[in-house]
């Protein structure tokens, strides 16, 4: 699988693109037919201070899918991301045929 990181205006990391790389390859040893992954890290203004967004888009055969969360910082955006990716791809590997 193909992993994509982008910052949108703000400075590059390199320990959460690492957090980011081993969460992703962990899902895609589980579900071995993702192609490519387009990550996004925003800070969006908000005073709650839960301003940190993290964007996933999932390239596989069929249509692509697509998950986004808002948290406090982005570890936890990262997980919970990833949550609602993995729900979608159980419910896309119930139809899914690759023959």
């Amino acid at each position: 699988m193909d992993i994509a990181i982008q910052y949108v205006k703000m400075p590059e990391s390199e320990t959460l693109s690492e957090y980011t790389r081993t969460r992703l390859e962990k899902l895609s040893s589980k579900y071995e037919w993702i192609i490519k992954s387009n990550v996004h890290f925003k800070v969006d203004k908000d005073p709650a201070g839960i301003d940190k967004i993290c964007e996933i888009e999932l390239s596989l055969p069929g249509p692509r899918i697509f998950a986004s969360s808002k948290e406090k910082n982005f570890e936890l955006a990262v997980k919970g991301t990833l949550s609602d990716l993995e729900k979608q791809l159980k419910k896309r590997k119930a139809t899914f045929h690759p023959y």
